[in-house]
């Protein structure tokens, strides 16, 4: 059951390549993705039991070293996270959007996970910073009460807090722009 998740950003490919061979071979979880980004960062994210995990990220700092740059580990993560992050997260209806724009990839996964924990809402997309200058967001949906709610407990999630850029609630969006969202 894969029922906790890790984050490993660093500034270098390289050590990037390195410290998700030794995450990988530490300990029993499985690589979501594993990817090289803009300003030159490198981006690993894996799934697994929560101490398979965490045994895994404290191998993946190590051998990170100096070029770590920010890391999470989340138990009972909420099982949308992980689908929005890899773009599979499609909802049919959207009566309001949500977006939570961030300077830390890994403070879009906190507020990823606390948000669609806080209401009912679906995750639209969790973009780590891939081709937007290392920045990352959010994209919930819902009812507005829930989006709302949603987006307030996303940017007010301790791990996230100080990172946040800007936030907006779209009540009823328009259809171009929820195509857009894809």
């Amino acid at each position: 059951m894969n029922d906790a998740v890790g984050f490993l950003e660093l500034n270098s490919i390289a050590r990037g390549v390195e410290a998700t061979d030794i995450l990988l071979k530490t300990a029993d979880v499985r690589l979501v993705f594993a990817k090289a980004s803009c300003p030159g960062k490198y981006y690993i994210l894996f799934t697994g039991e929560v101490a398979a995990v965490r045994s895994s990220m404290e191998a993946g700092v190590a051998k990170g070293g100096e070029n770590v740059v920010d890391t999470c580990v989340i138990p009972n993560i909420h099982p949308q996270v992980v689908k929005a992050v890899n773009m599979t997260a499609y909802p049919e209806v959207m009566e309001a959007v949500g977006v939570m724009e961030f300077y830390s990839v890994t403070a879009s996964v906190y507020s990823a996970d606390a948000a669609v924990k806080a209401a009912d809402v679906d995750l639209v997309d969790v973009r780590l910073g891939t081709g937007i200058g290392g920045k990352s967001f959010v994209v919930v949906t819902g009812d507005v009460a829930a989006v709302r709610s949603a987006v307030d407990a996303g940017i007010h999630t301790p791990n996230a807090e100080g990172m946040l850029i800007s936030h907006v609630v779209i009540p009823h969006p328009h259809p171009e722009l929820i195509q857009s969202l894809y």
